[in-house]
Order: C-alpha cells, then structure tokens, then sequence
C-alpha cells in the first residue's frame, strides 16, 4: 500500500477548514457568492482554504449535473502515424481555443483495443467520440450512438448513417500511377496495402487499379499485396516480392507513409538504395512527409490536407453539438511531384 497518497480534498473538508456550510462552499467556488450575497471576506477565505488544500472539482459530478462534460474523445489507428498526428495536434489546438478538451487514445488498428479505448473514454462522459474505425462491423457503432454522438475519421462503415470525413484518394491516385507509368514505361508495378477490409484500403486501391488501366498496363493478381499499415509490413512484403522475383521490382507504390518507412529499411539493410538513384526502381507512396524533400532520389507522393481534414472535423463537432445535421466530408489530396 502507497502511504504517500493523499486523500482527496472534498467540499466537506473545506467547509470545516473554513467554519461555513458545505452549501455555501459550493456556492462560492462555483461563481455564486455574490448572487447569494455571500460576504466578500467569506469568499476571499474560502476561495484561499480551497487553493492551499489543492481542492479540485469533481468532473464527472459536474457533467452529470450540468449533461455536458465539455470534452472530445478521439481514438486513433497509432499515435506515431504522421497523418493522423497533424490531424490529432490541429484538432486539439481547434478545440482548446473554443472551451473545449480533446482526450486522444490509440487503438493500434486492433478492434479489441478501440473498444477498450472508447470504453475508457465514455466513462469519463464524453460529449461525442472520434474514431477511425478498425473493424467494418456496424453493430458495436451503432450501440454507441444510441447515447454518444460519433463521428467516423479518415474511415468509414458501408450501411452506417454516421457521418465522417475522409480524403478523396482515388483520383490523385490514378492520376499519379497513370502518369508515372507514361514516362518511365515499367512492365509491373506492385502495390503494397494495409488491411483490405478497412475503407482507405478499398478506395486507395481502386485509385491504383484505375491508373494501371488509364496508362493501358494490365494488373496481374501478383502485384497487389496486403498486410497492415506497420512498418515491419512494408518491410516483409517487399522482402517476399524480391525472394520471388529474385531480383527487385520495377515499380512500387506504398498505400502509406508507414509502409514506406519498412520498404526503405530493408533498401538500407539490403544495400540497394541505388537503386532509387538510377532509376531502377521507381518508388511512390500515398501520404507525405517533409523528409522525402531531403532524399537525394524522388519518391513522388499523394499529400493529405490534414489541416483541412482537422477543421473539417471541428465544424462537424459545433454542428453535432449543436444538435445540428452534420454531412459527410471528402477533403481533397494532392500530388507532390520530386
């Protein structure tokens, strides 16, 4: 047992410390005592005894009595995810500025611990919940709706009437697959994707299919590979293409930043970054990040607006709080050229 816990300060011990009722603590210390002309020196000694004794409101006591809480939940894939970091920093800024507290949790796109998270943040009476959903099973999102409001980001559940907000891919995507195939001419091209089930996977795909027919090169089965969106993914799906091949691909396209940082690691350990400087293997990726403008060979990209993708979704949280329709979002992408 830790003898050094203190005990939490309550009303009732500063209404003894300062010789008044407990009602007329709480009146003070809620803003109250003039309303109820409570005497100045009162307040001043109360508000002083609370301070000293490090007394702090009881949150979820006060959400109950006031049916709202102030607070955003938001549950994200992995809080080391570039995207989803910038999205996450804006956000919170966005709600901080207007009186609101963003609490952010990771679900390490596992279903069973995006529940743990959002169990843990609806007991703490969130107002609404954020979350890029892991799994498409609509079931578990619609119990939550029933007495949380919920907004979908990034992701989306086909025959769910939640509303979300995410990037238009597929057409920058085609765009940039079909134009990187009429100037360097590859015979294939692979794709390296995270988890088919989820709906980025599904649309960024479609975007990379779209492009190998616009530029008139036929996809064959064996190009498109499917894991997760870890590093270490990236990383193994390249390292089967080469022990297939014998010899490493013409063209790749990763479906996220985080799996190009494994298809680069094992470029390193392999000793064939040179690869990407003399053109032998062309390398593109959806996301972006600063660090692919200092690399010494280009590694063309499709940028998210995660700036945008974060004010989006706050006028989502005022609408949704207001009680108000709030419509679905496609926020548009853009094509780095290097």
């Amino acid at each position: 047992m830790d003898s050094t816990r203190k005990k939490r300060v309550t009303l009732h011990d500063i209404a003894q410390l300062s010789g008044v009722s407990k009602t007329t603590v709480s009146m003070i210390l809620n803003g109250h005592g003039g309303a109820y002309r409570i005497h100045p020196e009162t307040c001043r000694r109360v508000k002083q005894i609370a301070q000293a004794q490090g007394y702090r409101a009881n949150a979820y006591a006060r959400a109950l009595k006031a049916q709202r809480s102030n607070v955003i939940g938001l549950v994200i894939p992995d809080l080391t995810n570039y995207g989803f970091a910038l999205t996450a920093k804006t956000l919170e800024k966005l709600c901080r500025e207007n009186g609101l507290q963003l609490v952010i949790a990771c679900s390490d796109d596992n279903p069973v611990q995006e529940k743990m998270a959002i169990d843990r943040l609806l007991d703490r009476q969130i107002d609404l919940l954020i979350t890029a959903p892991t799994h498409q099973d609509p079931k578990y999102y619609r119990s939550i709706v029933k007495h949380t409001m919920l907004l979908h980001l990034d992701r989306y559940v086909p025959n769910l009437d939640i509303c979300h907000i995410i990037s238009n891919d597929s057409g920058k995507i085609a765009e940039l697959i079909a134009k990187l195939i009429a100037q360097s001419k590859p015979s294939e091209f692979y794709y390296l994707g995270g988890q088919l089930a989820l709906s980025p996977s599904e649309s960024r795909l479609a975007g990379f299919q779209q492009g190998l027919a616009q530029a008139g090169l036929t996809a064959q089965p064996e190009w498109i590979l499917h894991q997760d969106y870890q590093p270490e993914s990236g990383y193994q799906m390249l390292s089967n293409i080469v022990a297939k091949l014998g010899r490493l691909p013409q063209a790749v396209f990763t479906a996220s930043y985080t799996l190009l940082e494994g298809v680069l690691r094992y470029l390193s350990e392999q000793k064939q970054m040179d690869k990407l400087l003399t053109g032998e293997l062309l390398l593109a990726t959806f996301d972006d990040h600063q660090l692919l403008n200092a690399l010494p060979f280009p590694i063309h990209s499709i940028k998210q607006d995660h700036e945008q993708i974060a004010h989006r979704t706050f006028e989502q949280i005022r609408q949704k709080l207001r009680h108000h329709t709030a419509e679905n979002v496609k926020v548009e992408c853009e094509i780095i050229w290097r």
